[in-house]
């Protein structure tokens, strides 16, 4: 898949997760417990400017399912997606990185847009 394009955010943030189906896989379906392989584009709500994007490494972020070593919309968002799948994640500051922000690059209170592409489960 090439790396998506997020338009501007031209939305109020989401009190809640709001998970929406780019294009549905047909491969296996991610569930908790498993690692998956995706890539993905992040960008904040709040500019419309992207903040991290596995796909300028080259190199998926695998990690496993359910067990928060992702975010809490991460963790929420992938499950039930299909290997060849797209899917973009409304994450709010609860289910992201909350009051803290993260590394500079997301502000406390950052409400997070994402798009994940499901590479692969085992």
């Amino acid at each position: 898949m090439d790396k998506p394009e997020i338009d501007f955010p031209d939305f109020d943030p989401p009190a809640d997760l709001v998970v929406t189906d780019v294009t549905v896989g047909d491969g296996a379906e991610a569930a908790a417990g498993q690692t998956v392989s995706v890539h993905y584009v992040g960008v904040a709500h709040s500019t419309g400017e992207e903040f991290d994007a596995s796909y300028n490494r080259g190199t998926p972020l695998q990690f496993r399912l359910g067990i928060g070593q992702v975010i809490s919309g991460w963790d929420q968002g992938v499950q039930g997606m299909k290997v060849g799948g797209r899917r973009k994640l409304v994450i709010p500051p609860h289910l992201g990185y909350g009051d803290r922000g993260a590394g500079g690059v997301i502000k406390p209170g950052e409400t997070l847009i994402f798009v994940v592409d499901l590479l692969g489960v085992s």
